[in-house]
């Protein structure tokens, strides 16, 4: 079997399409997530392994470590999806708010990355890794300013994957802005939030599907960022 590429926090959304995609191109696919959902269930049907992982605490890190490892020796590529999208007025604890930001965030894939560079290293050919990072990583943001600070702190780490482990791994990192709604937005909302980038639109998630397969397809593009955000920097 070919080796495989890990995909965290694949059960919904951009994680599940990307996820989705790999398969279809005959990838053997690693996937974990959080929460158990249907997705799962179908991503499982199609040849994915999946493992159950939270990467808020450094002893489940530990442990999704070792379930990763011990599923293959090389592994062609790992995208960091998995996401927690919490904000400074739903907590009371702003100390473990920044804590669990920066966990799952950073910490998980900084030790992620650094527990498989054998693994990609001895990948046959270039290996990748993608930081899926945001949008405020350069603009900050009022409501989340911890979820920012820790997409910040993943853009960094791509700059430093990127010097740490060339020739034989390119990191790159895909920033996106609003690529998809949420059930429950309102059209006033809606409406609002199309008018924040020049191309208002609202493309979804094929458009990290793209970014993805064109980064694994690139033999020279190293410690980069794809900015999808239809052009919201400019406005």
């Amino acid at each position: 079997m070919n080796s495989p590429v890990l995909i965290t926090g694949a059960s919904q959304r951009l994680g599940l399409a990307m996820a989705d995609c790999l398969l279809e191109q005959g990838h053997h696919v690693v996937v974990t997530y959080r929460t158990p959902r249907s997705s799962i269930t179908m991503l499982e049907d199609k040849g994915a392994t999946v493992l159950q992982a939270d990467f808020s605490t450094e002893a489940a890190i530990d442990r999704a470590i070792d379930k990763i490892k011990a599923i293959s020796k090389t592994y062609r590529g790992v995208i960091h999806n998995a996401s927690d999208w919490a904000q400074e007025k739903d907590s009371c604890d702003k100390h473990s708010l920044i804590e669990r930001m920066m966990m799952v965030h950073a910490i998980a894939p900084y030790r992620i990355n650094l527990a498989l560079e054998a693994a990609l290293c001895s990948c046959e050919g270039q290996a990748d890794i993608i930081h899926m990072t945001d949008y405020v990583q350069e603009t900050g943001s009022e409501k989340h300013m911890a979820y920012a600070a820790s997409k910040a702190a993943l853009h960094n780490l791509t700059l430093s994957f990127a010097k740490k482990l060339a020739p034989q791994v390119k990191v790159n990192s895909i920033a996106p802005a609003l690529l998809m709604f949420n059930e429950g937005d309102d059209d006033a909302y809606k409406e609002k939030a199309l008018k924040k980038s020049l191309l208002e639109i609202v493309p979804g998630a094929k458009e990290a599907v793209k970014a993805m397969n064109y980064l694994f397809d690139s033999d020279y593009i190293t410690g980069q960022t794809l900015h999808l955000n239809g052009g919201r920097h400019l406005k």
